[in-house]
């Protein structure tokens, strides 16, 4: 957890207030930030220190925001900005606000059978096109992950 809290209240490139962890995942951490410039708030993803070390994960790093930086879907975040600050490799997403189907599935407890499948079924909706968009160049694993 100390690893993920080391951003918090920082500012990178001037500009992006690291204000708390959102989600984590195995290249990096996303946080919820304030991008000061354009007043509003932003997810920044940082990749993990100890990957960040190595030239292979942050050419992947990039490539990824590029690629995901020529989409345009509903289902797909936009990419706003890709950097580096001192040791922190970073992308910086258009913050999406709500709560994650984990999150719901916590609160609500067990799903009866028309719940899971109106969640399976927007799902594979969702899903469909922007699957075949990000194959299509390449990215499907990043994206997915």
């Amino acid at each position: 957890m100390a690893d993920m809290d080391a951003y918090i209240g920082k500012m990178l490139d001037g500009r992006y207030e690291i204000l708390e962890v959102i989600g984590t995942g195995g290249m990096a951490i996303v946080y919820k930030a304030m991008d000061h410039r354009l007043n509003r708030q932003v997810a920044v993803k940082v990749l993990k220190n100890d990957l960040a070390q190595n030239a292979d994960f942050r050419r992947r790093f990039h490539d990824e925001a590029q690629a995901v930086a020529m989409l345009s879907h509903p289902n797909i975040v936009s990419v706003y900005d890709v950097s580096h600050d001192g040791d922190a490799e970073y992308i910086v997403m258009e913050l999406i606000d709500g709560i994650t189907l984990k999150q719901y599935m916590e609160r609500r407890g067990q799903l009866n059978w028309r719940e899971a499948l109106h969640f399976i079924t927007q799902i594979m909706k969702g899903w469909a096109m922007p699957i075949a968009a990000v194959s299509s160049i390449g990215i499907l694993n990043p994206i997915i992950s």
